[in-house]
């Protein structure tokens, strides 16, 4: 979920990576964050958009089960997106590119509005990075963020395991389903080879380590998305 241009390089080759976040950036990011958990939590709470609706029932909403979803929220998928994001950037800034993250307001209204109504696509923003790169470093910068995500799935992948064979359910079982779920259709979506999703510039790179990746990432998203 990154944009590359090309130009100077920001700094010598092999020289110490040195990671900086401004203020701009830990606003986009912290916004993007909490669009994504709102849009979630509306989108698995129906009761609190009919709420929301000057036709709901007040009565049928539950503070606490809004509250405990917006947890989850976003401690899954904020935070598998925001660190999906940040390792373009790791990487970006390891090749010497100036890079930050930049959030997609018009697309996170988006997202809110559609979780709204019942459906969500969201495309929060992207990593904006510029430097002299080749192929490889930039399918490298590209490859960060799946990967990443497919780890923090194998994070959560423990507790799934331990919740699924004690037969618990509540707060941490929801925790560790929706982050194992999460991450793995974050991986496997952005690993599509099409328009400016991550899959298209590893690709362009390489078509090997596309397929390595892409394969059980896809398959994977799958099962998460019909099993899970």
């Amino acid at each position: 979920m990154g944009r590359y241009r090309t130009g100077r390089p920001h700094t010598r080759r092999g020289a110490v990576m040195h990671l900086e976040f401004s203020q701009r950036e830990i606003r986009d990011l912290a916004v993007a964050w909490l669009a994504l958990g709102v849009a979630f939590t509306l989108l698995l709470e129906r009761e609190l958009v009919a709420a929301l609706d000057l036709g709901g029932q007040l009565t049928a909403l539950s503070p606490a089960a809004v509250a405990g979803t917006l947890l989850v929220s976003l401690l899954t998928v904020g935070v598998g997106f925001l660190l999906h994001e940040v390792a373009h950037k790791v990487v970006a800034v390891r090749f010497g590119q100036v890079a930050a993250f930049r959030a997609d307001y018009r697309m996170l209204g988006f997202a809110v509005v559609g979780a709204l109504v019942g459906f969500l696509f969201a495309a929060p923003g992207a990593v904006v990075h510029r430097g002299r790169i080749t192929a490889k470093q930039n399918g490298l910068i590209a490859l960060a963020g799946p990967v990443t995500n497919l780890l923090l799935a194998v994070v959560f992948l423990v507790p799934y395991a331990v919740v699924l064979t004690a037969g618990t359910s509540g707060f941490l079982a929801d925790l560790a389903t929706r982050g194992l779920q999460i991450n793995l259709l974050l991986a496997g979506f952005n690993m599509l080879p099409f328009g400016p999703l991550d899959g298209r510039k590893i690709r362009a790179w390489s078509t090997p380590v596309w397929a390595v990746v892409a394969v059980p990432s896809l398959v994977l998203a799958v099962g998460a998305l019909f099993v899970l």
